[in-house]
């Protein structure tokens, strides 16, 4: 079954989360209670005037901690050009003598092209979380920014739990297979037992593969990771560009260590002052605003599968759903397309809109009998390989979300509770992406976070962008954050998909380059159209 949030190689993906407990970050306790069989009972909405502030941690680094602050870097060659390296930071920073992690870094150094003075290095985090930062540069560094590349040498640090810094592994290819395809929308008990215990064996598996690991891959602790790289680096401060779920990131490395802030972007921007349970409503909100964007494009088309008017759209798309209940497609090679694999498949094509295309085709292939086009853009949300393998995307997705926040539900009983609310936000997706959010639930590692705000204050100005028809992060938490920020500064894309810059949106990218290489803050209230 799908995780409602995906990175953003092709578009970043999240849950919300939250900071770790007393003594790492200045947060409210974890007060949220378990139930008898180990799920976390449900939390409350979060008012952002009535939650805590991320405090800073001291400036100074603790003596405990000097050595990693003082590890040097070995660049070696890597990936076609690239360079790459390790290093180590505590499994536990509160107990540093207890053991380590590994770490992979990538960058490809700043070209000097025209000239241009090299002014760093500039993170770079496509979201998640359990979006690789490594393969991301080494995807996106060619085609970047020119004048960015120009100035900076471009960093992707895998956070721990991700990619090559020590992944978290839960399940075998096939049992993914079996986890994402079991029913969302659950008609009976035996089909919400079916559920249940998919989430729990999900649960185990990470348990049992990832260890000690599993209570240590929270977003307050990447964030203290990417301090230390940032000086064995030699910069003074970070200069960051985070998308999704990279937002939130920086924005906690912001809270962490305001005065070590440099240029910040944070595109696609997450709330931290909102719950699970809020976050997973409001997202679902945001799909629901996507799909109307993609109904009203398709029924202008003549060869829109779905009719000639939103509504219709709308109908058609329920009504395939329905008859995928209980009876999957076909999806080639001895595969089928169950009605979960088809809205994880929708949801894929809704992050942008060169993908619209292929949704069209893809729901045109189904109406006609031929799963094999949804269950493909299932599998890309996934990044399930043709041999069936898995990367540790979703693995690290579930390990970090439920970690930084306690679940949104603790049983079937609540999630059924809630579905009115869901429904009501997301007519179309609204059922699925409540049962989604049950995992979490049955997690064996307590919640370390809670919802919070963060001001960074005296921090230079960071830039928040925020897309005004967003699937994955609705433009309402961009203007969140923003104004959370004691110095944010938000852009406001007019358009559609998942985040905004470098997808060609000339007043966007140039706002953001200019602050990135000049370090001209973008004019107040700026609004770009689409």
């Amino acid at each position: 079954m799908p995780a409602p949030f995906r990175p953003a190689v092709l578009a970043a993906v999240l849950l919300l989360a939250g900071c770790t407990s007393a003594g790492r970050a200045t947060l409210p306790g974890d007060t949220t209670p378990h139930s008898s069989d180990g799920a976390v009972a449900t939390g409350a909405a979060a008012d952002p005037g009535a939650v805590s502030a991320l405090q800073p941690l001291p400036a100074a680094v603790p003596p405990a901690l000097a050595r990693y602050y003082a590890q040097p870097l070995d660049w070696h060659g890597c990936d076609n050009g690239f360079q790459c390296t390790t290093f180590q930071v505590p499994l536990d920073y509160d107990h540093p003598a207890g053991g380590d992690l590994t770490l992979t870094a990538a960058r490809r150094p700043a070209d000097g092209a025209g000239g241009r003075q090299r002014l760093g290095s500039l993170l770079l985090n496509p979201g998640g979380p359990g979006g690789s930062a490594v393969a991301y540069v080494e995807s996106v560094a060619g085609g970047y920014q020119p004048v960015v590349r120009a100035a900076y040498d471009l960093v992707g640090l895998d956070p721990r739990g991700v990619g090559r810094s020590a992944p978290v592994s839960c399940l075998s290819g096939d049992r993914m297979d079996a986890y994402t395809a079991v029913d969302t929308t659950p008609p009976d008990q035996a089909a919400t037992d079916r559920l249940v215990a998919a989430d729990k064996e999900f649960a185990a598996g990470c348990q049992q593969r990832a260890g000690a690991l599993l209570g240590h891959v929270s977003t307050v602790e990447a964030a203290r990771d990417m301090d230390v790289l940032r000086a064995l680096l030699g910069d003074d401060r970070l200069n960051y560009v985070g998308k999704s779920y990279g937002t939130l990131l920086g924005a906690t490395y912001a809270g962490l260590f305001p005065a070590k802030v440099g240029r910040m972007v944070l595109d696609g921007a997450m709330d931290p002052s909102l719950d699970a349970y809020t976050g997973n409503r409001t997202q679902a909100g945001g799909f629901e605003t996507a799909w109307g964007s993609f109904a009203r494009d398709c029924a202008s088309r003549s060869d829109c599968p779905l009719g000639s008017t939103e509504q219709q759209a709308g109908q058609e798309l329920d009504a395939l759903l329905a008859s995928l209940e209980g009876r999957p497609l076909p999806g080639g090679s001895g595969r089928s397309l169950s009605r979960a694999q088809a809205v994880t498949g929708v949801i894929e094509a809704l992050y942008a809109e060169f993908l619209w295309p292929q949704l069209r085709s893809a729901l045109s292939a189904a109406k006609g009998g031929d799963g094999a086009p949804l269950l493909h853009l299932s599998d890309a949300y996934y990044e399930r390989s043709a041999d069936g393998s898995y990367p540790n995307l979703m693995f690290a997705n579930m390990a970090v979300n439920c970690l930084d926040l306690p679940a949104p539900f603790s049983s079937p009983a609540q999630v059924a509770a809630a579905l009115p609310a869901f429904q009501q936000a997301s007519p179309h997706f609204g059922r699925d992406m409540a049962w989604m959010a049950l995992t979490c639930g049955y997690w064996p590692v307590r919640a370390t976070g809670a919802p919070h705000t963060i001001r960074a204050a005296g921090a230079g100005p960071i830039v928040v962008v925020g897309t005004v028809r967003d699937p994955a992060t609705p433009y309402a938490w961009a203007r969140s954050l923003a104004g959370q920020l004691a110095s944010g500064q938000l852009i406001t894309y007019q358009g559609d998909g998942h985040t905004a810059y470098g997808r060609d949106n000339d007043c966007v990218d140039s706002a953001v380059n200019h602050y990135l290489v000049e370090g001209t803050t973008p004019a107040a209230g700026l609004s770009c159209p689409k």
